[in-house]
């Protein structure tokens, strides 16, 4: 309906300011974030004092591949940098997760019904004898030294406290046994291959490993449950891994004896590799391999590898290895992408691995700063990725006869993305994963997105785009927790600590900051704080202060709440200006709705001339007389209205403008920008973006006035599926449902193949 306003209207958006409380989706951060001080600034940099601990390793390791066991002595030099005096220092068993009677079998959990599987008991029957069996502790004069183990953290009690600016040297000799991931789960372990009788081992959380201490928390000895990662300090690694003879191990760092443990071809092959910058070179190839696997030598090979300035260390190991690698150049220095798989892993591995590793460097280091490591590498497992300095474990497997579909292809991609996505989060920005997986989870998902989309602009990505998130954003609120929730609180920790936070900042990126600011500042929170241990206030204040936007409201809402986006168009009115004409003395049903009503029409066939006026004169009137004259009084009080205006009102009312006032409410409880795109009676289109702070002062609901030429046909609300709306139904004028997909279902077993083995490729 068309409504008729006149001129004296003024114009504006209609707000209800209610009294600020405590509760407003505006408030600072203040409250939450911690005081900046002289470890970290409120520009969300490191302050003057900031410090960091160093611990440097050298650790000789061996493989028992008859026993399945890690046998290992390290010695640790720890340096204190903190203005603290120490009096105890921790290291992490993360291995004792596997011991019979840790914490993390008595604290797993289940229920019995009617259907039961092996697998649902299991952890009832668990036998495997996990964890660390620690020999000895001694310090540098080779004294034994007290030591107390809690679950998987270990404390050693100083001879004396450990002053700032002072290092203490201790050893440790230890040895565990590897599980088998198939059956006992894991980060890392072993997979058995029955056919050759082989073992492909991926090797990590193989040492005590010394924990954080900073200026945040004091020690991160949060025990280690299995799911909330890894909180590390950077050193210098020098190891040493004893293998069997006919292994290729490859690991974090650099090779220091190759003429010891390669034979000359594959040095020399090795040495082509690194000019390659376009494929892949074969170090080993797949008959090689296949070669070597039918065989178990009895002898050993120690291969040396060193790491400078990297947060943990872990390497991969077999018989079975295929070992490519390319060339990516970053200035003047060359960085080996490299991968290790068995046969099994082909065709997918040989034609895709190793080029993704490259990929990914160069997308990574176009948002955050070059790559520094050495290398950068991929190893083939049967379970799912995970992440060390410069190397990484990645499934992705095809059938037994080379074929894969295309969610395994995909998956393998991206889980390869994924991973060396972490050598930048958090082996370089080295964030606290035990405390907050969505810093690295979440962060890393994010630039894997746009990764993805430079591999391949149609590629299938599983989470970033805003409207991937909505199934979960508007599910179960009893089922959620904050995104501002410890690691091993989580619910459902795909979408808390993966999705949800990479959703966020892909809005922040596309809708609420825009590209350029926000690639400026996320590059400079990167570079910031890569090779130190950031926070997530240091996040949340960097990204405000590099680029002078106020993201107080956008970080509370996604990340310190579970309230949800829906934004409602309640209302759409139509106004036009009065031209100010006097109607006709007669003329009483001047009104629009007169023409439309289905009784007058029906009317004016069926009585007109029938009607007392019509048939009486004595009935009528000086308005009826008149029969749509307009009275000079009126005429008067028009040419008066008209010559009071200015010359800038008549201009307005002979614009034609059509005006629309549009009622907006909040109902999931998030707010964010709205964004309307109209569409004309002549299918033109034109997109209104208001940013989020049109909430200020009425976080419920508001109004506002539009202007446009021509008419308005529709209208709809978040057009380009931007910021993850939960429900659409209620985005439309006139109103309309989005329909809900169904498929139709066949009680028939589908075929087991996927479409290359359809294809008969």
């Amino acid at each position: 309906m068309k409504n008729w306003i006149g001129l004296v209207l003024a114009f504006y958006t209609s707000v209800s300011f209610a009294q600020y409380t405590n509760e407003s989706k505006f408030k600072q951060l203040n409250e939450e974030l911690p005081t900046p001080n002289v470890y970290r600034t409120g520009a969300g940099a490191p302050g003057p004092w900031y410090y960091q601990q160093q611990a440097d390793y050298t650790i000789e390791v061996t493989l028992d591949d008859t026993k399945q066991r890690i046998y290992g002595e390290q010695t640790v030099v720890y340096t204190n940098n903190s203005p603290d005096r120490l009096e105890y220092i921790w290291l992490q068993l993360d291995q004792n997760v596997r011991a019979k009677n840790s914490m993390t079998q008595r604290v797993k959990k289940g229920s019995i019904s009617p259907q039961m599987s092996e697998k649902s008991l299991e952890y009832l029957f668990y036998d495997f004898d996990g964890g660390f069996k620690i020999d000895f502790v001694k310090n540098e004069q080779g004294e034994e030294m007290p030591f107390t183990i809690n679950n998987t953290m270990m404390r050693l009690n100083m001879p004396e406290a450990l002053e700032p600016g002072k290092s203490f040297t201790f050893s440790v000799k230890w040895w565990y046994n590897i599980q088998e991931r198939a059956k006992y789960g894991g980060r890392s372990g072993l997979e058995y291959f029955e056919e050759e009788d082989n073992y492909l081992y991926t090797i990590a959380q193989f040492f005590p490993r010394m924990a954080v201490y900073n200026d945040v928390e004091g020690w991160q000895n949060k025990q280690f449950l299995g799911r909330g990662e890894f909180a590390l300090v950077f050193g210098n690694y020098d190891v040493k891994i004893k293998v069997p003879a006919d292994h290729i191990v490859g690991s974090t760092g650099q090779l220091q004896n190759p003429n010891e443990v390669l034979t000359r071809k594959q040095i020399e092959r090795f040495e082509a590799a690194k000019k390659s910058l376009d494929k892949p070179v074969f170090i080993v190839t797949e008959e090689e391999a296949k070669k070597a696997e039918k065989g178990k030598s009895k002898e050993t090979k120690t291969w040396h590898y060193k790491a400078e300035n990297v947060r943990d260390f872990a390497f991969a190991s077999s018989r079975k290895f295929i070992w490519d690698a390319m060339g990516v150049k970053f200035g003047d220095r060359t960085v080996m992408a490299m991968s290790y798989y068995p046969k099994e892993g082909n065709p997918l591995w040989e034609q895709y691995s190793t080029r993704v590793v490259a990929h990914t460097l160069e997308v990574y280091s176009k948002y955050t700063f070059d790559y520094p490591y050495p290398v950068a590498i991929s190893v083939h497992t049967d379970r799912i990725g995970m992440e060390y300095p410069m190397i990484c474990f990645n499934g992705g497997r095809p059938e037994a006869d080379g074929t894969y579909s295309a969610s395994t292809k995909h998956g393998m991609i991206s889980v390869i993305i994924h991973e060396v996505g972490h050598f930048y989060f958090p082996m370089i920005v080295n964030s606290d994963e035990r405390q907050w997986a969505w810093m690295d989870e979440g962060l890393n998902t994010f630039c894997q997105y746009l990764a993805e989309v430079e591999w391949d602009i149609n590629y299938p990505s599983r989470r970033g785009p805003a409207y991937k998130i909505t199934d979960y954003m508007k599910s179960d609120p009893d089922q959620m927790v904050p995104i501002m929730t410890n690691s091993e609180s989580i619910l459902q920790l795909g979408n808390n600590a993966y999705g949800k936070p990479a959703t966020a900042l892909n809005i922040l990126r596309e809708t609420v900051m825009g590209r350029e600011l926000f690639d400026y500042s996320f590059k400079i929170y990167a570079n910031r704080w890569k090779f130190k241990h950031p926070t997530p206030a240091d996040f949340f204040r960097t990204m405000e202060d590099a680029s002078a936007t106020d993201l107080d409201w956008f970080f509370r809402g996604w990340f310190y709440t579970t309230y949800h986006v829906d934004i409602s168009m309640d209302n759409v009115q139509h106004f036009v200006f009065s031209d100010f004409k006097p109607e006709a003395a007669n003329t009483y049903l001047g009104d629009e709705d007169s023409k439309k009503f289905i009784g007058y029409k029906r009317n004016d066939s069926i009585l007109s001339g029938s009607t007392v006026v019509d048939k009486d004169d004595e009935m009528k009137d000086f308005y009826n007389k008149n029969d749509g004259k307009i009275s000079k009084a009126d005429q008067r009080s028009y040419d008066e209205k008209i010559n009071s205006l200015t010359d800038t009102e008549k201009a307005l009312l002979n614009s034609g403008y059509n005006f629309y006032q549009i009622d907006f409410s909040n109902v999931g409880g998030l707010v964010m920008p709205v964004i309307v795109e109209f569409t004309f009676s002549d299918n033109s289109t034109e997109v209104v973006r208001m940013p989020a702070e049109i909430w200020i002062g009425s976080e419920e609901n508001f109004s506002k006035v539009f202007a446009f030429k021509k008419e308005v046909k529709s209208v709809e609300l978040d057009p380009f599926l931007e910021t993850a709306d939960t429900d659409r139904d209620n985005n439309y004028w006139p109103p309309k449902s989005e329909p809900t997909r169904f498929e139709l279902y066949q009680a028939k077993t589908r075929s087991a193949k996927n479409p290359m083995q359809e294809a008969g490729n």
